[in-house]
């Protein structure tokens, strides 16, 4: 299964510029998500792909070959859209056929290439129906199955699964893990949704505002972000940012106080050049990596401390969330394992490691 290659790939609409000097190479049978706010450019950089729109500047391969001038329809890529675009008088059997067809391949292979796929996706019992008569999954399956029987190099995903419902979008989720499995196929997936990019990723590509920002694994990303952006999207729910300041620097590391909130100064060991004293800074901390058992009266189970005060709290059986604020408008969301006693309106103090917590200059920038 051939990969692809974005060398310098730029694309301008006259004078604006929305894809700026893309570097991305993915490899035969990744399964690589590109995600990021809406506008970041990530559909339209699957389009350049699959040849929708044309590249400015750059270069496109595919199994090593140029791609820029080549028919879309020559590209050996297959791309299932956010809308299933199926032909409601045909069957679904006729609908994943359809292109073969239009290709004018043999009567026998379409039926053992519909046949084939239509097993792969457990639509074979559906063969005969039309689309009306399918739930919003089946008529996922049945667009993803038109593209399977192509056989193409890459297959190209646009938010496929954007219009289904929440349950839904859980069991696609699988059914998509399990087809790549199968198939062993290079995917090029796009999503707004960074915990879909999460469970499906082998390669994640953040993108804000036609720029990668960062790439790497789904729990790279998560435990060793290059930014405050990349930190603050990747993580569900996400990671608090404190406004704080450095007030001791020395030995390997700072010591920072948190700005407009009632916390004790903690002290973070860095290996880089140490930001001045005074110096503004951002702390991030996952929700996770709050102290388990947050109390109503107890300084908590770590050295860095924050007193506030609970605003809401999501019991969901084994593990709660504690939406809180602190001194002039902070919020923050913590996840613990043992809340009940926890109510809204409470004072609390909860507590983190200092080694657990990221911290992030002006720029926004990592500090390491």
């Amino acid at each position: 299964m051939p990969g692809l290659e974005l060398i310098d790939v730029n694309k301008r609409y006259g004078e604006a510029q929305v894809i700026h000097d893309v570097n991305l190479d993915v490899k035969p049978g990744e399964f690589c998500v590109f995600v990021g706010p809406s506008g970041c450019g990530k559909s339209t950089l699957l389009r350049m792909i699959a040849g929708l729109e044309d590249i400015s500047s750059g270069a496109l391969s595919i199994g090593g070959r140029t791609m820029n001038d080549v028919d879309p329809s020559k590209r050996g890529v297959a791309m299932v859209f956010q809308s299933y675009a199926l032909y409601p008088h045909l069957t679904v059997a006729e609908n994943m056929g359809f292109g073969l067809r239009f290709a004018k391949r043999p009567k026998a292979e379409i039926e053992r290439e519909v046949t084939a796929a239509a097993k792969v996706l457990e639509l074979d019992h559906l063969l005969d129906r039309k689309p009306k008569a399918l739930s919003g999954g089946q008529r996922q399956r049945v667009a993803i199955g038109r593209a399977i029987v192509r056989k193409p190099d890459v297959f190209l995903f646009d938010e496929p699964l954007s219009n289904l419902d929440a349950e839904l979008r859980v069991n696609m989720r699988v059914e998509i893990a399990r087809l790549h499995k199968e198939l062993g196929a290079t995917i090029v997936y796009v999503t707004h949704d960074q915990v879909e990019a999460m469970t499906l990723a082998d390669k994640i590509v953040v993108l804000r505002a036609g720029r990668i920002e960062q790439v790497g694994s789904p729990l790279a990303l998560y435990d060793d972000p290059d930014n405050a952006f990349i930190a603050g999207f990747i993580g569900s729910p996400k990671m608090n940012l404190l406004a704080g300041r450095v007030t001791e620097a020395g030995d390997g590391g700072v010591t920072v106080t948190l700005d407009r909130i009632d916390a004790a100064p903690f002290r973070k060991a860095l290996g880089g050049p140490l930001p001045g004293v005074g110096t503004p800074v951002t702390v991030g901390v996952r929700p996770e990596h709050f102290a388990e058992h947050v109390t109503e009266d107890g300084p908590g189970d770590g050295p860095a401390r924050l007193s506030l005060e609970t605003d809401l709290v999501e019991h969901l059986g084994g593990e709660s969330y504690i939406y809180a604020h602190g001194g002039a408008g902070v919020r923050l969301i913590i996840k613990a394992q043992d809340s009940r006693h926890v109510e809204a309106g409470q004072t609390i103090t909860a507590s983190f490691r200092p080694e657990a917590a990221f911290l992030f200059d002006e720029e926004g920038l990592r500090l390491r």
